[in-house]
């Protein structure tokens, strides 16, 4: 499975403090990766007919488009900090926060972007523009919040479905990047149907269903064991809400995978309910992988 030739890791920036943060994080997983690194501003105000010049008698580098490519240049300035060795590119670019990085992520190795930015309210746990490219981006999206960690492990939710597998694998990758412990977590309440169609039995041995979710998790893990012997790996089975599981356990990682959709989700859905709650309700960075052939290590 391999990734996008040279894309670059790109970050969306809005003058907020937790941007910064995700600038500086955007900065490592480049480094991690051997990629450069796009900065990217969404100028809205085009759409909005406003004057984006300094006003008649203002210092000349007034306006609203010197403030956007101002607030560029920090960002560039602080990746550089982090990662001097990664090269940093910046850019305005005219359209709404969505839509800009919807489109960047056609190109790109990862999206990065912070929970809430200037338009956030502070009672309100994630912005809408983090919602909406997490459900729909073609690059896996790496939301990154005030709470963040260096140690700890990564952890990443398991479930047998082929975007839990590529999850897994792109868990396996940050894990040996980052030099720390994989955690997968499967957690399971009931028989779950697989496929449309499926027909549960009304009666089932508890204990046999045990074992095969033990199997699940065990089979997830194997192959990407083999590509990434050097990745320590904990295998955690939990009876109970798999969002619940991965909110406790997103407590002391630092990094927490999910794929954007589930064995359990239905097809019209973008973004299915594990992955919906955890990224409202993680306390550690968290990225979503929505497609398959996001894995970079051959």
């Amino acid at each position: 499975m391999a990734s996008k030739t040279g894309a670059p890791v790109v970050v969306g920036v809005d003058g907020s403090e937790i941007s910064l943060h995700a600038v500086r994080t955007a900065a490592r997983e480049a480094a991690y990766r051997h990629r450069p690194l796009r900065v990217v501003h969404a100028f809205i105000w085009p759409m909005m007919k406003v004057p984006l010049g300094p006003a008649p008698g203002a210092p000349t580098e007034g306006g609203l488009r010197n403030q956007a490519e101002r607030c560029v240049a920090e960002a560039v300035t602080e990746a550089g900090k982090v990662a001097p060795e990664v090269p940093v590119t910046g850019a305005v670019v005219d359209g709404a926060a969505t839509v800009v990085l919807l489109a960047e992520a056609r190109d790109a190795a990862l999206i990065v972007l912070g929970n809430r930015g200037l338009g956030g309210f502070a009672g309100l746990l994630l912005g809408s523009v983090a919602v909406q490219v997490s459900a729909h981006a073609d690059s896996p999206v790496l939301v990154v919040r005030d709470e963040s960690r260096a140690d700890g492990p990564v952890v990443v939710g398991v479930d047998g479905s082929e975007l839990s597998r590529e999850a897994v694998g792109f868990a396996f990758e940050e894990a040996a990047w980052r030099g720390s412990e994989l955690v997968a977590v499967h957690a399971w309440l009931y028989p779950t149907p697989v496929g449309p169609g499926d027909i549960l039995p009304l009666v089932y041995d508890l204990d046999a269903f045990r074992d095969e979710e033990e199997r699940t998790l065990a089979e997830a893990v194997a192959g990407w064991s083999e590509r990434y012997p050097e990745v320590t790996v904990r295998q955690r089975l939990v009876r109970g809400s798999p969002a619940r599981a991965l909110v406790e356990e997103s407590r002391t990682a630092q990094l927490l995978v999910v794929g954007a959709r589930g064995r359990g989700a239905l097809g019209g859905l973008l973004l299915g309910s594990v992955g919906h709650a955890v990224l409202h309700h993680a306390h550690s960075p968290l990225a979503i992988v929505r497609k398959v052939g996001t894995v970079t290590r051959s």
